[in-house]
């Protein structure tokens, strides 16, 4: 619908960007996380625009538009959804007929009829019958229930009886993990409770950083813990090998996404120097021909643009000109690779990471003094955003064309 008007207003002039709005106007699927990820962007606005002043005094370096890949860490809100629903939504079959009959009503009353009452009590009452007839309360099942409760409790906005429910389930696994896993015939479920916890402190990590709940160093203390036991367990492995039936641990995706979270934090916390590695180490566990790439490439850029790392002893720092300089390439490289992706890999976090991109190269370009250069990178990046829907990144591009405009 956007496509002919664009063509006619506006034709782009990177050949990178063309190819992005080639590409995007196929009818991209609506059920995407990054159309979740814009519905929850829009609702957000005001608190970020906010926290924007402290970040970029000198150059208004896109934060509106930065904010939407600060929450739109699509690996890692695919994983805590995953915990979600994996063994529990539409797997009533692995549950015993009386507790999948108290589930069934539950889930009634979540999805359905909305009524958090009830809803409780229903999952309540599952919990009791599953203990009765001794379900292993720490199966994926079981789990799977308590963190679907707390889900609830997320959805109707009760964010702190969310986290409670989650801490409990959290600490009831580790205290499991640490007296029961090491024993024989326990290490394929120690690996899978343990991976369970993981992602269930990644959650707490964003519940914790809500701006509902806003206690940044609890949500940081979370995430730092998540990421040192992906690693540390990883590290394990690869030293001492895999013992026998533990079977797999946390598969790329999942690495990822909680390196990724945990950048995010540090961004939010305006820790640049600190986000930068983690989503350069995230971006190596993600795949290369993937729009998420694309979206962990322009994260980078953004980290790199606006470090300010303490001072080491006995190392010179790192120039402005060089990181704004490797900023652009990260950047460079998230058009590119966005504009490549076709479907079916190609979904709406390529278009948002073409627009966002390419207004950060304005933003490079306009650092470098090169108004001209920066006009038509912004103007770009407005025509980009218009043509997918994006009305922020419009904003923010004519924001940007009024500032040049004044130079």
């Amino acid at each position: 619908m956007f496509a002919p008007r664009f063509r006619s207003a506006f034709r782009p002039a990177s050949k990178q960007a063309s190819q992005c709005l080639r590409q995007q106007r196929k009818p991209l699927p609506r059920n995407s996380i990054s159309h979740q990820m814009r519905q929850q962007r829009h609702q957000s606005t005001a608190t970020f625009s906010q926290a924007s002043k402290v970040l970029f005094k000198a150059y208004p370096f896109s934060v509106a538009a930065a904010t939407f890949f600060i929450l739109a860490g699509a690996g890692f809100l695919a994983y805590t959804n995953y915990l979600y629903y994996t063994y529990f939504r539409g797997a009533f079959h692995k549950f015993p007929e009386p507790v999948a009959k108290q589930l069934r009503k539950a889930l009634y009353y979540t999805n359905q009829a909305l009524d958090a009452k009830l809803a409780v009590k229903y999952y309540k009452e599952a919990l009791r019958v599953a203990d009765e007839i001794g379900m292993d309360p720490f199966s994926d099942e079981i789990i799977g229930v308590k963190i679907q409760l707390a889900a609830l409790m997320e959805k109707v906005q009760q964010f702190r009886r969310a986290i409670e429910i989650l801490e409990i389930v959290r600490r009831d696994n580790l205290r499991w993990v640490e007296e029961l896993g090491s024993k024989p015939g326990n290490e394929g479920k120690r690996t899978r409770v343990l991976g369970k916890t993981v992602g269930v402190s990644v959650k707490l990590g964003e519940l914790y950083a809500n701006q509902y709940v806003d206690d940044k160093e609890a949500a940081e203390k979370r995430l730092v813990w998540a990421v040192e036991t992906v690693l540390k367990e990883q590290k394990r492995r690869q030293e001492e090998g895999v013992k026998p039936e533990e079977g797999e641990w946390m598969d790329p995706d999942q690495i990822g996404g909680t390196l990724e979270a945990l950048g995010h934090m540090y961004e939010e916390k305006n820790q640049h120097y600190l986000a930068a590695p983690l989503f350069l180490q995230a971006l190596t566990l993600s795949p290369p021909t993937s729009c998420h790439t694309a979206v962990l490439m322009n994260n980078l850029s953004i980290s790199l643009a606006q470090q300010a790392p303490p001072p080491t002893p006995g190392q010179p720092p790192v120039s402005r000109p060089a990181l704004v300089s490797n900023a652009r390439a990260w950047a460079e490289r998230a058009v590119a690779l966005a504009a490549k992706c076709t479907p079916p890999e190609r979904t709406e976090e390529c278009d948002m990471a073409c627009a966002v991109a390419t207004h950060n190269l304005g933003e490079f370009a306009e650092m470098d003094g090169n108004i001209a250069e920066a006009r038509k990178k912004f103007e770009e990046a407005k025509s980009l955003a218009k043509a997918i829907g994006f009305q922020e990144g419009v904003i923010n591009a004519e924001d940007s064309l009024r500032r040049v405009g004044k130079t």
